[in-house]
């Protein structure tokens, strides 16, 4: 599967922070203050649609991270941006390690058992305490499959667009 053009989550707007239009921010990225090298941003939700934001200004505060965006001076600019999720091109993301994967690449891939049956393909994942989950939907059925790899997911080719789950079809 290509990653050109594809977007990643990598945090959210969550508050605001003093009267000249600084922003809170949940970062999901590792470490968190990294999401200050991913630029530019493309806000979700923006008013008027989709906003994108080159020249971010943030730092680490107290526990958490705040940011300034550009053309966002005061306060009530900033309180426009509250609850916005902040997605950057995959391609500005490093590439995983050996047996990690982002979760949007995995997205769209067939999914098959290790039978051969195919399942569907992979909507979404989302996460556990003990582990990631892959929706396989096959336009009939919505499967839940632990991404335990070794265990359930035996195979994963992203080139290929396809993963190998043991998995039974019935369940």
């Amino acid at each position: 599967m290509n990653a050109a053009g594809r977007r990643v989550l990598v945090g959210r707007i969550v508050g605001l922070y003093g009267v000249q239009g600084w922003v809170k921010l949940e970062s999901w990225t590792e470490p968190r203050a990294q999401i200050f090298n991913y630029l530019p941003w493309q806000l979700s939700g923006a008013p008027g649609g989709e906003m994108k934001t080159e020249g971010v200004k943030g730092r680490p505060q107290g526990k958490g991270l705040i940011a300034k965006l550009p053309g966002v001076d005061d306060r009530d600019g900033a309180a426009a941006l509250v609850g916005q999720e902040i997605y950057v091109a995959r391609e500005l993301l490093p590439p995983p390690g050996k047996d990690e994967y982002y979760w949007v690449d995995l997205e769209g891939l067939e999914v098959v058992t290790t039978e051969g049956v195919a399942l569907g393909r992979v909507s979404h994942l989302f996460a556990t305490g003990a582990n990631d989950v892959v929706v396989v939907r096959d336009g009939e059925r919505e499967r839940l499959v632990p991404f335990v790899q070794g265990v359930y997911v035996r195979s994963v080719d992203l080139s290929g667009g396809r993963m190998v789950v043991d998995w039974d079809p019935e369940f």
